[in-house]
């Protein structure tokens, strides 16, 4: 672990200054958005904008790599990231904030790929599972303290704005002083929705559930305590326990995994989520606990997104694995897409609370779905064969997933030359 930082730590500062950028803009957007007197339904299609520009980067960061290489991109999009962030309190609607939402996407997504890219290139077969899971943390890492920043300044003025664009522009300096041109990415043959489906249904429906349910929280937590009525400070500590939980609880569930029916993990951990976010529902005129139930909601439901990955890796052959990442990358951003816009409509027409009615309605429906798949399938009379779990969180790019699924094949490999 310290051989990896001490390799690699410009790389983890510079990522952890750009997700404290990234993490700031989401909640910033959400409190000043009801500053501006933004509808929650415009507020939710600017903050789907973000995942329908990371969507389209995620398509087209390769091609712009292989044309003009990794630390041209890298800069090109770093510095419109930071003019976006100056652009935001420049013009107050929900048009242009939208606009900038799709172009903030499409540009973190580059910046994933190409910094996650450099981090695969830098790890061994015997480190990459540590650096990605010290990836992991300092994005989670990063966010949460992002939220906390936002109380160094007004967000109805333009200094807490500057902030974030500031902390990316210094973000740049330790990767690209730090880094060599990685080779160009290989191609990898696409896996269709379909056979993806066929291979397991249930990873499938997860991946795009999980989108949802990530997104909203990560888009639409400030609008929902905005509109809740919370000052700043209460704004920012709800929507950073949703991190919190799920730092606490990635390494126990991943522990768990290796050792259970990931089914049955997955099943609880959806329907524990999902009663979380009714508590959250029936119990958000009380602060204290509203922020119990929100860390809970967090710890359970976040850690599905990698377990999802690991159940579909359990049924692939090693060589179809990264085209299984593809598939699963592109099921969850549209799943992220529609999920700020679902849960937006809903607390527009029926009050702010339909925040935690969404999401326990996706949690409660994928606990369902699982109960029924494993009436569908046998369950395994072994849990030897399971592909190791790998922390990943839903905003790592397909280069983060081709690198959890190299470690998987790391894991298959010497656990056959064990056996």
């Amino acid at each position: 672990m310290i051989g990896v930082l001490v390799n690699s730590w410009a790389l983890f500062l510079g990522m952890f200054l750009l997700m404290l950028g990234n993490g700031m803009q989401g909640t910033l957007l959400g409190i000043r958005g009801g500053i501006e007197g933004f509808g929650t339904v415009e507020m939710s299609y600017v903050m789907s904008g973000y995942f329908v520009g990371f969507l389209g980067g995620s398509r087209l960061a390769p091609l712009m790599i292989r044309r003009v290489g990794h630390i041209r991109v890298f800069s090109a999009l770093a510095s419109l990231v930071s003019a976006v962030l100056i652009l935001y309190p420049t013009i107050t609607e929900p048009w242009a904030w939208g606009i900038l939402r799709i172009i903030f996407g499409f540009c973190f997504s580059g910046i994933y790929v190409t910094s996650e890219s450099w981090l695969n290139n830098a790890a061994t077969n015997e480190t990459r599972g540590q650096s990605l899971s010290i990836y992991t943390m300092v994005q989670m890492g990063g966010i949460i303290l992002a939220q906390y920043v936002i109380l160094l300044g007004d967000p109805s003025g333009f200094v807490v704005f500057i902030l974030p664009s500031v902390l990316v522009s210094l973000a740049v300096a330790p990767i690209l002083l730090s880094v060599t041109p990685t080779p160009a990415f290989g191609g990898t043959k696409p896996m269709s929705i379909l056979a993806l489906y066929r291979f397991s249904p249930l990873a499938a429906v997860g991946a795009f559930m999980m989108g949802g349910i990530f997104a909203a929280q990560f888009g639409m937590s400030a609008v929902y305590g905005t509109e809740a009525g919370f000052t700043t400070a209460e704004v920012v500590t709800f929507a950073s326990m949703f991190y919190v939980g799920a730092i606490v609880f990635q390494y126990p569930v991943g522990w768990l995994s290796d050792r259970m029916d990931r089914r049955v993990l997955l099943m609880a951990l959806s329907l524990a989520a999902g009663l979380a976010a009714v508590g959250a529902y029936l119990l958000s005129g009380v602060f204290p606990l509203l922020l119990a139930m929100t860390f809970l909601v967090g710890g359970f439901a976040n850690p599905i997104y990698p377990l999802v990955i690991a159940y579909l890796n359990d049924y692939l052959d090693v060589e179809d694995m990264a085209a299984g990442s593809g598939a699963v990358l592109f099921l969850n951003g549209l799943g992220a897409i529609a999920g700020p816009i679902g849960a937006g409509y809903l607390m527009q027409q029926f009050g702010t609370e339909m925040f935690w009615a969404f999401l326990s309605a996706l949690l409660l429906l994928l606990a369902g779905y699982g109960l029924w798949r494993m009436q569908r399938r046998p369950t395994p009379t072994s849990t030897e064969e399971n592909v190791s779990y790998v922390p990943i969180t839903p905003m790592g790019s397909s280069v983060a997933l081709e690198a959890a699924q190299e470690q998987y094949v790391e894991n298959v490999e010497t656990a056959e030359e064990t056996a």
